[in-house]
C-alpha cells in the first residue's frame, strides 16, 4: 500500500524525484524513486529526520503548536516533509524547479490512506 501511494504522488507531480515514509528513528518504511533520481532517498530521510526531530522540540519549546510540515530547499533540490502522527513522516524530493503546490497537496491527499495503513 505504501509503495502505490509513493508512487501515485511522485508520478503526478511535476518535477518530483522520490517519496519516503519513515518513522521516527529514520528507519525507511516504503520508498518510491524515479529512475534518474540521482540520490539515495534513505538517507535524506535519515538526515532530516534527525533535524525535524529538533523542530519539533524548538516548536514545542515556543508553545507554537505541533509541528506538521517543514521544507528545506538546496539549490539541487527541495524536499517536503509531513508529519503522519507523532512516529512517522512522509518526505517527498523534488527538483527546484517542481511544482512545490502540487506536491504538497498530493501528500495532504494521501495522508488519509497512509494513516489507516499505519495503525
Amino acid at each position: 500500500m505504501f509503495k502505490e501511494t509513493l508512487r501515485e504522488i511522485v508520478e503526478n507531480t511535476e518535477g518530483s524525484l522520490a517519496g519516503v515514509v519513515m518513522d521516527s528513528a529514520g528507519v525507511a518504511i516504503d520508498t518510491y524513486a524515479r529512475e534518474n533520481a540521482g540520490f539515495d532517498i534513505d538517507a535524506i530521510g535519515i538526515e532530516y529526520g534527525v533535524l525535524l526531530g529538533s523542530i519539533r522540540r524548538a516548536t514545542e519549546s515556543l508553545e507554537a503548536g505541533t509541528t506538521q510540515e517543514v521544507s528545506i530547499g538546496t539549490d539541487k533540490m527541495v524536499t517536503i516533509i509531513r508529519l503522519l502522527g507523532e512516529s512517522y513522516y512522509l518526505a517527498l524530493a523534488l527538483r527546484p524547479d517542481g511544482n512545490f503546490g502540487k506536491g504538497r497537496f498530493m501528500m495532504r491527499c494521501a495522508i488519509p490512506k497512509l494513516m489507516v495503513e499505519l495503525s
